[in-house]
């Protein structure tokens, strides 16, 4: 009996340690109503695509964002720029490489409170098997039941070596692109 008090203490102790982890809710992805998209310029023209399979795994406390986690990873031959041409030239090796490299990935490292309602996240990315620290800030609300989470990374595709060869030229192809995504999750 006089073992069993240390015993609770020491559970409830381990719940209370546990307890802003097990705040945060844990959602996917639902893929119909969310997209990552890409803007970037070639010969100074404005070309959108879409990255059209992925997942996100997130972990989102809107009343402690820092407990808030994110890890998502895109099928890079999902890459669509509307052209079927166009989508298998962009899976070989001087750009995405995908036989190699068929994934890019985000882990967030921190989410804390911004400006403007906003929050901040950093993070480390993934592509091409480079990995990059990141940062951006991040919309959240809601759509019904759902979060929703918007946000617009700008990146600097050569510092992922996609791209190599003749198309470093960064008169052709810019070396600026724009991720933009909307994760709608529950």
């Amino acid at each position: 009996m006089f073992a069993s008090k240390p015993v609770r203490w020491i559970a409830l102790a381990g719940l209370a340690l546990a307890l802003p982890v097990l705040a945060a809710t844990a959602l996917k992805a639902d893929a119909a109503k969310s997209k990552v998209t890409i803007t970037f310029k070639q010969m100074n023209v404005p070309v959108d695509a879409q990255f059209r399979k992925f997942t996100a795994d997130i972990a989102y406390d809107a009343a402690k964002p820092d407990a808030s986690k994110a890890n998502v990873e895109i099928d890079v031959a999902s890459f669509d720029l509307g052209d079927p041409d166009y989508n298998k030239e962009v899976q070989k090796k001087e750009w995405f490489n995908t036989a190699q490299h068929p994934k890019a990935t985000f882990v967030s490292t921190q989410i804390k409170p911004g400006a403007a309602n906003k929050l901040d996240v950093s993070g480390k990315l993934t592509i091409k098997g480079k990995t990059t620290d990141v940062s951006f800030p991040l919309t959240v609300g809601k759509d019904g039941a759902a979060q929703v989470f918007e946000g617009t990374l700008p990146i600097k595709r050569l510092t992922y070596g996609i791209g190599d060869g003749e198309w470093k030229d960064t008169s052709i192809v810019a070396d600026e692109v724009t991720i933009k995504f909307r994760v709608v999750a529950q």
